[in-house]
């Protein structure tokens, strides 16, 4: 298995749970918008203890980053990446995913499971093929949006967001189901990403089907 140690650039907080790490890119690394690979800690009591995380920078940036949810009420990796530095190291491994880009449509995720989207928006908006996605965005609370303005300069108006735990006039305060993406959505001859905590993704992908969409053209991660 591939396994590379590269250092901490720098990590920064981007919500109040959720950490950006800028780290190095080992030499001939590559990867595509979506896809993922295992990361530990270089410690001698976490290094067996891997972790799936999505690559949110792009493959022709300089170096790599993640955009990590922080469980600071968990023992272990991801606990302890809340408390890494700039300096500090870590292990990535193989490059792996089956969230992939297969055309517009319309893009799902549930708080964290965004990350998958960060980078195929990323490249999209850089390529100037935005047009045509839209992202449909659940959270509990207005502060649990991550890059909330970068999505919305990337997508404008085909950015809408939904919380669960907090209303507030200026979103949608309703969980995403059936009479939700009837509203949302007339066409579901699209293609349709979705991404977040497995009950989420199960659910969307039944209710997407019963509404007519083709389970071909629903990716998820799996």
């Amino acid at each position: 298995m591939e396994e590379h140690i590269v250092k901490i650039l720098k990590a920064e907080f981007v919500t109040h749970d959720v950490r950006r790490f800028t780290v190095e890119k080992p030499a001939s690394y590559s990867f595509t918008p979506g896809q993922a690979t295992d990361v530990s800690l270089n410690k001698s009591e976490l290094k067996g203890e891997k972790r799936p995380f999505t690559f949110t920078g792009l493959n022709d940036w300089l170096n790599l980053e993640f955009t990590i949810k922080i469980y600071s009420d968990h023992k272990g990796v991801t606990n302890t990446l809340g408390n890494l530095k700039e300096g500090d190291e870590i292990i990535i491994h193989d490059v792996w995913g089956a969230i992939h880009y297969n055309g517009p449509g319309t893009f799902f995720a549930g708080g964290a499971g965004v990350t998958p989207f960060i980078a195929i928006f990323r490249q999209l908006h850089k390529d100037k093929k935005i047009d045509g996605n839209k992202l449909i965005f659940s959270n509990k609370t207005e502060s649990d949006i991550i890059l909330k303005d970068e999505f919305e300069t990337m997508l404008g108006d085909n950015f809408y967001n939904t919380l669960t735990r907090e209303k507030k006039s200026k979103y949608d305060n309703r969980r995403i189901d059936e009479d939700f993406i009837n509203e949302k959505i007339k066409d579901f001859s699209q293609n349709f990403y979705i991404c977040g905590p497995d009950i989420f993704v199960m659910d969307l992908k039944k209710t997407l089907k019963k509404l007519g969409a083709n389970p071909e053209s629903i990716v998820i991660e799996i």
